[in-house]
C-alpha cells in the first residue's frame, strides 16, 4: 500500500469514527452518513502505531472558532463533515501528523452549553509567548503568561482561552 492510500484509509477511518460519535451523541440517536468535503490539506502518512487522531470540542460559533484556530494557532482546515444536525470542521497543523482538533457545532440543540469547562487542549509550539500575543490581538483571554515551569525542567508554558473558553496550554517544544 502506498503512502497516499495509507493516508486516505486513515482519514476515512477518522471520518467514520467522527460520524459514529456524532450519531451516538445525536439527541435522536439517528445514524446518518457523513458528507465529507476534503480540503487541499495534505497530511503526512499515519504510522502503524496507535495515536491520538483528534480531539473534538463543541463550539458556539463554527466560523469564529475555525478562524481562531487558523489565525492564532497557525492550523489549517483539513475537512468538514455534516452529520444530521451536527456540523464539524477538522483543523490540524500543515504537513505534519499530529492530533487534529474537531470543532463541533449542533444546529438544533438549545440544550448544548459551550463553556469550556474541564477541557484542556495542549499544543507543543516553538514560541508560546508569540502565540499568546496573537491570542491577545484577537481579543482572547490569557490565563498565564508564558514562563518556565520548574517541574517541566524549565520548559516554557503559557495558558489562554479560545472563543468558547476552552483552556489552551501552549508548551514550548
Amino acid at each position: 500500500m502506498n503512502a497516499e492510500t495509507t493516508v486516505r484509509s486513515a482519514f476515512l477511518r477518522l471520518g467514520s469514527v467522527v460520524a459514529l460519535t456524532a450519531a451516538l451523541a445525536s439527541p435522536l440517536g439517528a445514524a446518518a452518513a457523513p458528507e465529507a468535503h476534503a480540503q487541499d490539506a495534505p497530511i503526512a502518512p499515519v504510522p502503524d502505531a496507535d495515536l491520538l487522531g483528534a480531539v473534538g470540542i463543541g463550539v458556539s460559533d463554527l466560523a469564529r472558532s475555525t478562524a481562531f484556530y487558523i489565525d492564532v494557532l497557525g492550523m489549517q482546515q483539513r475537512t468538514t463533515f455534516h452529520v444530521g444536525d451536527l456540523d464539524e470542521v477538522v483543523v490540524g497543523y500543515p504537513g505534519v501528523r499530529s492530533a487534529d482538533v474537531v470543532l463541533m457545532h449542533w444546529q438544533n440543540d438549545a440544550t448544548r452549553h459551550y463553556d469550556g469547562t474541564n477541557v484542556k487542549l495542549v499544543f507543543v509550539v516553538g514560541d508560546p509567548a508569540a502565540i499568546l500575543a496573537r491570542l491577545r490581538e484577537h481579543g482572547g483571554k490569557v490565563e498565564r503568561d508564558a514562563a518556565p515551569i520548574e517541574v517541566l525542567n524549565g520548559r516554557v508554558v503559557g495558558l489562554g482561552r479560545d472563543p468558547d473558553n476552552y483552556l489552551l496550554e501552549l508548551m514550548q517544544r
